[in-house]
């Protein structure tokens, strides 16, 4: 049975253009609320192209700052509204096909939003799909080994 690839094998493959062109930047969010019983609850989406999960992210907007990027993003891709926090929760890598079929590598900016209201009809709600899952079972789902990291950090934070 082959070995899976480990996420680090797959960007050590794109080492020479990390160091010669740089990682490409976005921006996301993990929006985050608490269900009827108080328990947490986060939003994942699923990719338009493979249909993996992952959190609301895109490109930076230019005259947005980051954090309103984030709300953005969690608009148009899971049709929530809420308030993000202006410093990031973390950072994460992952390989990002562009529209032409190349991959390259991107670091995304992760920004906590606190979501206020979820809509059923948004931006992008004919291409994706959307759940609410608790971090953990998040984090299940998830490929990338630091967004599982920053996903796990909510149960710590929401436990405080």
């Amino acid at each position: 049975m082959p070995k899976k690839e480990t996420h680090l094998a797959r960007l050590a493959a794109y080492a020479d253009v990390m160091m010669h062109v740089g990682m490409v930047e976005q921006v996301g969010a993990i929006c985050f609320r608490t269900d009827s019983h108080g328990h947490a609850e986060v939003v994942l989406v699923t990719t338009r192209e493979t249909g993996r999960w992952t959190i609301p992210k895109g490109w930076p907007i230019k005259g947005l700052k980051a954090h309103a990027t984030a709300e953005r993003e969690a608009w148009e891709e899971a049709g929530v509204k809420g308030t993000a926090r202006k410093s990031p929760l973390g950072y994460f890598s992952y390989l990002k096909t562009l529209n032409d079929g190349r991959k390259v590598p991107s670091l995304v900016s992760v920004y906590f939003v606190a979501v206020k209201r979820a809509f059923n009809q948004f931006p992008e709600c004919k291409e994706r799909n959307i759940d609410w899952l608790s971090p953990v079972e998040a984090a299940l789902r998830v490929q990338e080994p630091e967004l599982k990291g920053l996903l796990l950090s909510m149960v710590r934070r929401v436990a405080v």
